[in-house]
């Protein structure tokens, strides 16, 4: 391979392939073929997954069996509408062009002599088509920043680090299946308990949905939490508050959260739950046995005139507490099978000795480890509380 050789006084310039190898570089941002392949593959069946759920929708509100041909020109149909009209236009322009052969026309010249003008189709298809890739690459790079921004000012409205709570050990993690999620978590002090002392709330909550729609209204069930937990009431009356306020942006009870709100008093170490339709948390006691907090009612945002009942227990140290959204058990791997609570319950058994921290870690590595490279479908939130 010829390389180039610097005259005197000149900085020295790479070979040829150093210059290939950076380039190479420069477009894989530096990752290996199979883990190209594997970033291909999870992207392949994120957008087949896309566009089988309209095509799947359409199928179902019919009833006629279709061919095969009618099958495939239905899903093509489902990847088109994901375009703008023009851009249709554009897309079925250059197909038609690269599909057609090269053609041209004759006439006479100037000087009597017959002239042929030809046309390459493909290469005109090729324009098209790259003109229409131009146009789809600057939508993503501007909704890519627009989504960026989102995801820092989401990262803002949750807690980095878990707060200091008396006779509790916190770990909790978030794993968005989009850039930014519709799952919430946090920790906070409220005002004085009954015993006098100030107590702490829990909240692991999961609105419908995923991506910017359900990020918005996560944003508007912290802000209408954080408000109504700063008034002096029940935990009851808190979940009652903000079932009526869900309501009022619910479209209907569409946009309903589903959600786990605890309080904590540090001195009697009573934890009083409600459970709004959210995934039974897992309470492991220090002997093994397992309980699950069920007491609650309909998640927020169904019906405004909904009630709520809490339930009450003593915490005692050695318990483990897990709080956790449904994309944590019901994370697919590629034979379509689901993570599950008992396998969830074998790590939290196996590690009951270890800190909270260390429980987090092996709980999320046993799930990629299960999940592989099946892409992640829902976000993934996990809560963990130890009682010290």
């Amino acid at each position: 391979m010829p390389s180039y050789v610097s005259g005197p006084g000149e900085p020295a310039r790479p070979g040829l392939s150093a210059q290939l190898n950076q380039f190479w570089q420069r477009v894989t941002n530096g990752l290996e073929l199979n883990q190209l392949w594997t970033q291909f593959h999870t992207d392949a069946r994120a957008s087949f997954r896309l566009y089988q759920r309209d095509y799947g929708a359409r199928r179902r509100q019919e009833t006629q069996p279709h061919s095969v041909f009618q099958t495939v020109l239905e899903f093509l149909w489902a990847i088109l509408e994901k375009l703008s009209p023009a851009r249709r236009v554009l897309l079925l322009l250059g197909i038609v062009f690269l599909i057609f052969p090269s053609g041209g026309f004759s006439h006479l010249g100037k000087s009597g002599e017959v002239e042929v003008v030809e046309f390459n189709f493909h290469f005109y298809g090729g324009i098209v088509l790259f003109v229409l890739l131009m146009l789809e690459v600057s939508d993503r790079v501007v909704m890519k920043r627009d989504l960026e921004i989102a995801r820092d000012i989401q990262s803002w409205l949750l807690p980095s680090t878990p707060p200091q709570v008396p006779g509790l050990a916190i770990a909790f993690a978030t794993r968005p299946a989009n850039t930014v999620a519709g799952d919430y978590y946090d920790v906070f002090a409220r005002p004085a308990t009954a015993s006098g002392e100030t107590g702490f709330l829990l909240a692991v909550a999961d609105v419908a949905g995923k991506s910017i729609p359900a990020a918005l209204l996560m944003a508007t069930f912290q802000a209408s939490l954080k408000t109504l937990s700063a008034i002096p009431c029940s935990l009851a009356e808190l979940v009652t508050g903000m079932n009526r306020y869900a309501c009022t942006n619910s479209q209907g009870g569409l946009r309903f959260t589903t959600a786990f709100l605890a309080e904590f008093d540090p001195v009697s170490r009573a934890l009083t739950y409600i459970n709004a339709g959210h995934n039974t948390p897992i309470l492991r006691r220090s002997s093994g046995t397992v309980e699950r907090l069920t007491v609650g009612g309909l998640p927020l945002g169904i019906r405004a005139e909904a009630s709520y009942e809490s339930g009450s227990l003593v915490l005692q140290e050695g318990d483990w507490l897990v709080i956790f959204t449904d994309g944590l058990v019901e994370a697919l791997n590629q034979r379509e099978e689901e993570y599950g609570e008992p396998r969830l319950l074998e790590v939290l058994n196996a590690g009951a000795a270890s800190a909270p921290h260390e429980m987090l870690h092996r709980m999320m590595s046993d799930v990629d480890a299960f999940v592989g490279p099946t892409p992640q479908h829902d976000d993934i939130t996990c809560l963990l509380v130890k009682v010290s």
